[in-house]
């Protein structure tokens, strides 16, 4: 347990570390309320059975349930206490941090049935397409289940910005939340809202405030905080608490590590055209879905092998300790696999037949799965030893049948084509932009002087030769997914591709780079 807790909070210290560099603009103020918020939620006092979490539930008049905006179980989990919320006989009140007060007119005349779900979902500034990643996709499941129910909405938030857009918004809310909770009937008002907020010095004190002298139980669920997450770690009871109390009285419901947590957000900020969440616990079942679909095109049986296949995320907190189990591995092995689970890219381990992913994109576990039907068609000579130039130009191919094969599941998928290899040399700097620049010199060499171009290899197994071989095989993949589509490559050699051992890995990346030139 000790060696995946970790492996778990060096992972977590690395994505914090990632989204900082990209999450800017924080004011003195936020950091001030963050800092409120992490020293209500830094420990626990006991541990609750859930039936206890919904008891207070229904016992309560407002209860402010905490959100990880692009994490769907966040939303779903608050549906599920809703459900449960129903069988008080009390009027039920959804009010959501999602959608904007301005809009509550748009909202009452859809749940009327006198505006249409698209005539609102266009008002509301959320796309007409199924659900993909991050927040955009939420008010969609959320007022789906309104509906079901003839359930009241209440936008609850405004826009705001700078140093007192946090306290601003929380007064909004809380007058639009008060204004609710005052009725006669005294409904069940359900707050969903951003993590932070429901700190009981945030938005709660605002909304006691506003309700002035008319009394109402209030009750805060956070999910997932962090600092009740490693504190439940440390103490060994991770796998059996479903929820705990804090000191305030307040209560914490745990569904998904801080590291799961993170990785919503950077999927959302690296999601892909036609991309789509996977949900964690389906990840394993779409997996093995999508291995039998790219197995059919490619004449590969995979029937029996699924059976036994390891799909293993994020999520999984021994993920090291299971692949060890599954495959021999020697300990400087084990080194670089842990190296390669904290960059956060997903891969397919032959040897132990298992297939990690690093995130819960679509597209990544469809490349995955095209890396497993690979070792059902060659089986151990995935993992020959080679030259080092062999061995990077068998990486070349490996690489291009993965994204063949996600492309397969997802036609709209893309990659960085050779313009924009051109503007990342130019905006990088580092190995990022060594790898740009060998990118660019080998598909360059590639069309003018074949011969050459074997000389633009880095050799030594480390970030750039990982990142110029895979920069290479998404493209000449992407190039042999378009021909396919187009008819000029058909099903017999594709078929054969995924079955070719690569004994001359590097005659198998030329021709195939020759065959299908622009």
């Amino acid at each position: 347990m000790r060696d995946s807790l970790a492996l778990h909070l060096a992972l977590f210290r690395r994505q914090r570390a990632q989204i900082a560099r990209v999450v800017d603009g924080q004011t003195d103020a936020f950091r001030s309320y963050e800092a409120r918020y992490r020293r209500r939620t830094a420990s626990y006092r006991r541990v609750l059975p859930l039936s206890d979490v919904h008891q207070r539930v229904r016992a309560s008049d407002v209860v402010y349930v905490g959100d990880y905006h692009t994490l769907p179980l966040a939303q779903q989990t608050y549906l599920e206490l809703a459900e449960r919320a129903l069988s008080s006989g009390r009027r039920v009140v959804l009010a959501l941090e999602c959608i904007e007060g301005r809009h509550q007119a748009s909202i009452d005349a859809w749940g009327s049935g006198r505006l249409s779900e698209r005539s609102l979902f266009a008002r509301l500034g959320t796309g007409t397409e199924g659900a993909g990643f991050g927040p955009g996709s939420a008010p969609r499941g959320l007022l789906a289940f309104a509906r079901k129910h003839h359930l009241e909405v209440l936008g609850i938030d405004r826009r705001a910005q700078g140093e007192r857009s946090l306290a601003l918004r929380d007064a909004y809310a809380a007058e639009r939340i008060a204004r609710a909770a005052r009725a006669e009937d005294r409904p069940l008002i359900l707050v969903l809202v951003g993590q932070y907020h429901i700190a009981p010095c945030h938005l709660p004190a605002q909304v006691e405030r506003a309700l002035g002298e008319t009394q109402r139980r209030g009750l805060v669920v956070y999910q997932n905080a962090e600092g009740v997450w490693w504190k439940l770690a440390r103490d060994g009871q991770m796998g059996s608490a479903e929820a705990v109390e804090l000191a305030d009285d307040t209560l914490c419901l745990l569904n998904a590590s801080p590291v799961v947590c993170q990785q919503s957000f950077l999927d959302y900020l690296e999601a892909e055209a036609g991309d789509a969440p996977l949900m964690d616990r389906g990840a394993s079942e779409r997996f093995r879905e999508m291995a039998a679909l790219i197995g059919r095109l490619a004449g590969v049986p995979v029937g029996r092998a699924l059976e036994s296949v390891e799909v293993t995320t994020v999520a999984d907190g021994d993920v090291l300790a299971r692949i060890q189990r599954r495959g021999r591995f020697t300990q400087t092995e084990l080194s670089q696999l842990r190296r390669h689970i904290l960059s956060r890219e997903s891969s397919y381990i032959p040897r132990a037949r298992t297939a990690y992913l690093a995130s819960l994109s679509l597209n990544h576990a469809a490349e995955e799965a095209a890396h497993f039907v690979r070792h059902c068609a060659v089986g151990s000579a995935m993992e020959e030893p080679r030259t080092a130039s062999e061995a990077f130009y068998a990486r070349c191919m490996e690489e291009a049948l993965g994204f063949f094969g996600s492309r397969l599941v997802n036609p709209r998928r893309t990659c960085l084509n050779l313009a924009d290899w051109v503007r990342r040399f130019g905006e990088t700097r580092g190995v990022d932009r060594q790898v740009s620049a060998f990118v660019l010199a080998h598909a360059a060499a590639e069309l003018e002087a074949p011969e050459e171009a074997v000389k633009l290899l880095p050799l030594r197994k480390d970030r750039l030769f990982h990142g110029v071989s895979h920069g290479l095989g998404y493209l000449l993949g992407d190039k042999l997914y378009r021909a396919f589509d187009a008819g000029e490559v058909d099903k017999t050699e594709v078929r054969a591709l995924f079955r070719d051992p690569f004994v001359d890995a590097r005659a198998a990346y030329f021709t195939w780079a020759e065959r299908l030139r622009d």
